[in-house]
């Protein structure tokens, strides 16, 4: 999964839970930006480039997301 489709994933994710969502991408070095889901909120680095397992989990454990419900 690339950046961009992380992105996606999560609003849906979001949706579901009434929860506001935001990609703002002049917050962050270079390429990276800053992802927004309710109070809480994660950098997503390059959107073109695929995410590693390891970042991933991460990024989702900075957002709240339970990887199963993902």
């Amino acid at each position: 999964m690339n950046g961009r489709q992380f992105i996606s994933r999560v609003r849906k994710w979001a949706r579901g839970r009434d929860l506001a969502v935001r990609f703002v991408a002049s917050e962050g070095p270079g390429s990276h930006g800053t992802l927004y889901a309710g109070d809480r909120k994660t950098t997503v680095k390059d959107r073109k480039k695929e995410i590693g397992k390891g970042l991933l989990a991460k990024m989702l454990d900075d957002l709240g997301i339970d990887a199963t419900d993902f």
